[in-house]
């Protein structure tokens, strides 16, 4: 019996030429090897249908049906892209690797100057595989009936829908409240998630292999709404006000759910991680230094141990 051939799901962002190349040197690169390539791209559009290389791939919308089957997702973008590619991978629990092409593409694994190289690894299946945390989300109306639910990756952020004030919100942890406030809204977030939305709200970051849920009010006007972190067999729960304006319950920042007056939003550890594609061994320190440009200068390193002998 033959062996199964390999298929690959591309997810490109194809907003500039050179990512619309860089998608098509990756799926060359994958077609001359023997990998069977489709594409997360819409089937109309233009640049992409104008790729000779592109325009030959077999093209889905958004839908679980894309990554069904695959080894694996391969990212070429920024963080938004990824969050939405690692929505398909999760889904059917396949890995998900990220290439960037964007700016700071926290999320992504290499950059683009190394994209050749990366497509080898997947080639060869030189490439292992971690677990990051995920958060499931339940938002319920005032009588505890279910509105929606959802899961992130990052962060679920509950955002005031009305500017001209304040959301008037109880924070609750394990059924017990902590503290109530007025705010633009909190975010509860995953270890992965510490860099990206609640770390420009003032959390702290968190090393990915850290178990953890952190909560972080955004603009909050109390005493006491310092960061928290918080046990992963915790359950944090956000309650809006009855009098309060409308709200909305937002995952990875593209999967929303409303929240009217006076309803909640339940979070606690994922069922199922995201499974994620790591190419070498370098650290989340190096990837944190070089990603925020901080200045290291100075560091000699440790101190070499005396040879005794």
């Amino acid at each position: 019996m033959s062996e199964k051939a390999r298929e690959i799901l591309l997810v490109p962002h194809t907003g500039r030429s050179s990512n619309i190349e860089s998608a098509a040197r990756a799926a060359e690169l994958m077609v001359d090897s023997g990998i069977n390539v489709r594409a997360l791209m819409p089937a109309d559009e233009v640049p992409v249908s104008a790729n000779p290389v592109l325009a030959r791939l077999d093209r889905y919308q958004h839908s679980r049906e894309a990554a069904e089957g695959v080894e694996l997702v391969l990212v070429l973008g920024g963080d938004g892209t990824f969050l939405r590619a690692a929505d398909l991978a999760r889904s059917v629990d396949v890995p998900v690797l990220g290439i960037n092409l964007g700016h700071v593409g926290f999320l992504a694994e290499w950059e683009a100057e190394s994209l050749d190289e990366a497509i080898q690894r997947v080639i060869d299946r030189d490439y292992r595989v971690e677990d990051r945390m995920t958060i499931d989300v339940t938002v319920r109306d005032q009588g505890h009936e279910v509105i929606g639910r959802g899961w992130a990756l990052n962060e679920v952020s509950v955002e005031n829908l009305n500017r001209r004030g304040v959301l008037d919100a109880i924070l609750e942890v394990d059924s017990r409240p902590v503290s109530s406030f007025g705010c633009d809204g909190v975010l509860i977030s995953t270890p992965t998630g510490s860099t990206a939305y609640a770390f420009s709200a003032g959390g702290p970051v968190l090393w990915p292999e850290l178990d953890a849920i952190l909560v972080v009010p955004n603009n909050a006007h109390a005493l006491f709404t310092k960061p928290l972190v918080v046990s992963p067999h915790s359950t944090v729960a956000v309650e809006s006000n009855p009098d309060a304006y409308p709200a909305m319950a937002v995952m990875d920042g593209f999967r929303p759910i409303p929240m009217p007056p006076g309803s909640r939003v339940e979070v606690v550890r994922g069922h199922r991680p995201v499974r994620w594609v790591r190419l070498d061994d370098s650290t989340f320190t190096d990837r944190l230094v070089t990603k925020f440009r901080l200045p290291v200068e100075g560091w000699r390193g440790p101190a070499e141990e005396e040879n005794t002998r």
